[in-house]
């Protein structure tokens, strides 16, 4: 079957638009717009049936012109007021690109359906597909942004169900660093154990095991300067509550739900989440980055430097020979009893690269640690029962306990 004799066949189906024509064989030929092949083949058509004194043919002709389109319904002559209505809303955004999307209906779905079924096609593209195009062609005309297929910041999906735009606004990504300067604070929001955050006598009615996180400290600001609904926190791994984070800050990404505000002075943001903070925290490095990000940063494997402050009842001597046994060795972890609550029970194997003796005192002292991330080091000192082999209590064959604990360095 020619193309004329499967246009003739699609004709004959009913009124149909030069849109819906020309987009059964969207996948031939480049260059031109759907609507440009329909009439193309309406207009070579209706010269062989003129030719040929076809008078069946320049009835159908006739007739496919005068009716409302039995596929689309004529919603290709409503392509301005959607690329109107998209940019109305769209108009409460800052965004650089965009994307255009659809919802059909379920009879414009089945009017699709039956023409490729009856006109045995090959070539078509969806009706959306030419929707979104079509729409999207004069958003850019009207707006200057461009159409974005891959990322779009944000997307305009058109209902026809209900003749309405609606606007998926995707998340902004910021990375940076945070240092945590104080003890007792942790990285993101806790919720009480006792009411599960719904609030109780425990908690002060406030939902919240700890007051304050990083998380919590850095929130407001960036919803504030991105206008957006909420945010969500990212870290590369996290420290005990009872740590501080010092050295050159630990990495984070701190997502902006759907922000209303993209060109943010991070320099700014910075300096506003660092002096409301009081010295508690501080951030470094802001810089914005794609959301793959959120995922290098949770699977990345970085070593950690500590420095523990830990309590002893062994000499300088033995305390000394036990971590030259550590360093370089791989020990042997299970799952910490303290936090057996909230993690599964496995067994882990990390190493330690070296521990250096920073300080030493009758009861207590000073451990630099550097080793595998992951390797629970309260644990590597205290042994915890035997469920961490060999560990500084085993090894000096006395109690040992960190009793302060700094992370100095993350990758």
């Amino acid at each position: 079957m020619t193309i004329l004799d499967t246009a003739r066949k699609i004709m004959h189906e009913g009124p149909i638009c030069d849109h819906c024509l020309g987009r059964q064989f969207a996948k031939l030929s480049t260059g031109l717009s759907n609507d440009q092949r329909g009439q193309a083949l309406r207009i070579t058509l209706a010269m062989q049936a003129s030719a040929g004194k076809d008078d069946a043919l320049q009835e159908e002709l006739a007739k496919s012109t005068q009716n409302k389109c039995w596929v689309c319904n004529n919603l290709f002559n409503h392509l301005d007021s959607w690329a109107e209505k998209a940019v109305s809303g769209l108009s409460d955004y800052e965004y650089d690109n965009f994307l255009v999307g659809t919802k059909v209906t379920g009879l414009l779905a089945e009017n699709e359906e039956i023409i490729w079924a009856e006109s045995g096609t090959t070539f078509a593209e969806p009706l959306k597909t030419e929707l979104n195009r079509e729409v999207g062609k004069r958003i850019e005309k009207i707006t200057g942004k461009k159409a974005n297929l891959k990322k779009p910041q944000i997307v305009a999906l058109l209902d026809l169900e209900n003749d309405t735009v609606e606007l998926e606004i995707n998340s902004l990504y910021i990375y940076g660093r945070y240092r945590k300067l104080v003890r007792g604070i942790p990285q993101t929001r806790w919720p009480c154990r006792e009411c599960g955050g719904k609030g109780c006598e425990r908690c002060d009615n406030t939902g919240k095991m700890y007051q304050e996180s990083v998380d919590e400290l850095i929130k407001p600001h960036l919803m504030e300067a991105a206008r957006s609904e909420d945010t969500a926190f990212h870290g590369a791994g996290r420290e005990d509550i009872d740590a501080l984070m010092l050295g050159d800050g630990r990495p984070f990404v701190v997502e902006a739900k759907k922000p209303h505000v993209r060109k943010i002075d991070l320099g700014a943001l910075a300096s506003e989440i660092n002096s409301k903070a009081e010295d508690k925290i501080e951030v470094l490095g802001l810089k914005f980055v794609e959301s793959e990000t959120v995922e290098q940063l949770k699977s990345m494997k970085a070593d950690k430097v500590y420095r523990l402050k830990i309590v002893h009842a062994t000499t300088e001597e033995k305390l000394k020979s036990s971590i030259d046994i550590l360093s370089g060795t791989i020990i042997k972890q299970k799952t910490p009893t303290r936090v057996l609550h909230r993690r599964a029970d496995l067994e882990r194997m990390r190493k330690v690269h070296s521990i250096d003796l920073e300080s030493f005192e009758t009861d207590t002292a000073v451990l630099v640690v550097n080793c595998e991330g992951g390797l629970y080091v309260k644990e590597l000192v205290s042994g915890d029962g035997g469920r961490t082999v060999p560990s500084v209590a085993f090894l000096t064959g006395s109690e040992a306990k960190v009793i302060e604990l700094e992370v100095l360095k993350v990758g």
